[in-house]
């Protein structure tokens, strides 16, 4: 969508007082309209900068017990501790990550609408220590058609963790 502005006219049309995005513009309907006090032309869209970046997005969780995030985003999921003060404790990694939310009517394919998601590079390897620790799956594994292969568990607080990795092709 364009972004429209009006320039007052100055001086005499044709006086060189138009805005340079403007000089193309010198059609039928702006010559019939001479008289008129103001122009409007069509300019391409202003991108303004945000005024706030967002650097990072931290998935909150009310939990009981942080000890209990351990076996499940430590062990399995090889996450490490960055802080634990008792109250929070706080799981990630050195691996440079886009910014994303995402808001949903569904999980796609069928399925219910993960609390949290956790792309992998290798899946398979997850899988297997899902399967060790004896975590039931609650979805897939499966291939998307929007190009991702992915499985759901619960994680130790009843979260519904999809855990995906983007196919190599």
């Amino acid at each position: 969508m364009s972004r429209v502005h009006t320039r007052l006219q100055r001086g005499p049309i044709g006086a060189g007082k138009r805005p340079p995005c403007c000089t193309a513009e010198r059609d039928a309907r702006q010559r019939a309209s001479r008289s008129a006090q103001a122009r409007t032309c069509l300019a391409p869209p202003v991108k303004e900068s945000p005024a706030v970046k967002v650097k990072r997005i931290v998935a909150d969780m009310a939990v009981s017990d942080t000890s209990a995030a351990k076996r499940f985003y430590e062990d399995i999921l090889g996450l490490e501790v960055l802080m634990d003060m008792g109250w929070i404790a706080t799981y990630g990694s050195s691996e440079t990550m886009s910014v994303q939310i995402s808001f949903m009517t569904e999980g796609g394919s069928g399925a219910p609408v993960p609390d949290l998601s956790i792309e992998v590079d290798d899946l398979d390897e997850a899988l297997a220590r899902v399967t060790k620790a004896g975590i039931s799956l609650e979805y897939g594994p499966a291939h998307e058609p929007w190009g991702v292969r992915r499985f759901f568990v619960r994680d130790p607080f009843g979260m519904l963790v999809n855990i995906l990795e983007h196919d190599s092709n």
